[in-house]
Order: structure tokens, then C-alpha cells, then sequence
């Protein structure tokens, strides 16, 4: 596992940024970089490889990957809903709209379905609590989901799958 010429340019990049010695400083992007890279999570290998290339610590990168929510520690499915569950989404039903994507999609919180295609996480906020109960889909917010807004999001993730093919 090695970024290629390009990622490796990208990793530079990011790397330029910070003061000389400050290499850590970018930490959070190359965990980005990796997790884009390396199949949209970061295994312990992948993690060490990081550490190697920021010539830090491999614990220091494990803190940082555990700590925060964006970056998956096993395998994700090709769409990954994040529903927030902080005050405002809690007040507005995201544990109803949780359980209903559990139910609809037949896995936990933390699960992906058996075909790979989707993947069920909870989050703190995102940000956008005007618009509770919400999620985030890829680089996209959903927004005062229901059940009915839940079925579309599932059948338009199916359907893109499908052209993809």
C-alpha cells in the first residue's frame, strides 16, 4: 500500500502548508488523502503507512482516527448515511428516522448492508440544525428527512449505483 506519483504530489502539497518541523500539522487532510485513496477507510496498515510518511508515531495517528467521526476504521458501503442525532435533530425525530433506515435497510448503526452498497452511521451535529432531522449524504446534506424522503434518497442512491454499471 503506496500513494501513487500523483497522491504522493498531493501529499506534498499538503505537507507545504505547515512550518518546516510541523509535519503533523497535516495530519488531517492526509488521513482524507488515505481514506479517499485507500477504499474510503483506514485500516492499521494504512494508518502506520501515514505515520511513516509524517515521520510521527503510529498512536498518534490512531488518536486522531478514532477521535473523530469523519474517518471510517472499517469498511464503509458505496453510500453512507450519517444522521445526526444531536438536540435539535433528537427533538425533530432522527431516532425515528434512524430505526426506519434500520428497518428498511435490515442493519444496526455502524453496519453495512450485506450488498456493500450502504453503509448506516450516527454523528454529532453537522451544522444545519434548522433543517432537522438531517443527514449527510457524501459531500451533501438531506434535509427535514422523513420516511418517504428516506425511500427516495435509498431508490436515487440505487438507481446512480445502477447507471454506474
Amino acid at each position: 500500500m503506496k500513494f501513487n506519483e500523483q497522491q504522493i504530489q498531493e501529499f506534498n502539497r499538503l505537507v507545504a502548508r505547515y512550518p518546516e518541523g510541523k509535519q503533523k500539522s497535516a495530519l488531517l487532510p492526509v488521513l482524507h488523502l488515505a481514506q479517499d485513496t485507500f477504499g474510503g477507510w483506514l485500516s492499521s496498515d494504512t494508518m502506520d503507512y501515514v505515520a511513516e510518511l509524517l515521520n510521527i508515531t503510529p498512536i498518534e495517528v490512531y488518536e486522531v482516527a478514532t477521535f473523530y467521526s469523519m474517518y471510517n476504521l472499517k469498511p464503509v458501503g458505496k453510500y453512507m448515511f450519517e444522521v445526526c442525532q444531536t438536540g435539535p435533530c433528537m427533538v425533530s425525530g432522527c431516532d425515528n428516522i434512524i430505526d426506519y433506515i434500520k428497518e428498511k435497510l435490515n442493519i444496526g448503526v455502524g453496519e453495512t448492508t450485506a450488498d456493500g452498497m450502504f453503509t448506516l452511521k450516527t454523528v454529532e451535529c453537522l451544522g444545519a440544525c434548522g433543517y432537522a432531522p438531517m443527514m449527510q449524504l457524501g459531500k451533501t446534506f438531506r434535509e427535514h428527512l422523513t420516511k418517504e424522503k428516506v425511500d427516495s434518497i435509498i431508490d436515487e442512491c440505487r438507481r446512480n449505483a445502477a447507471s454506474q454499471n
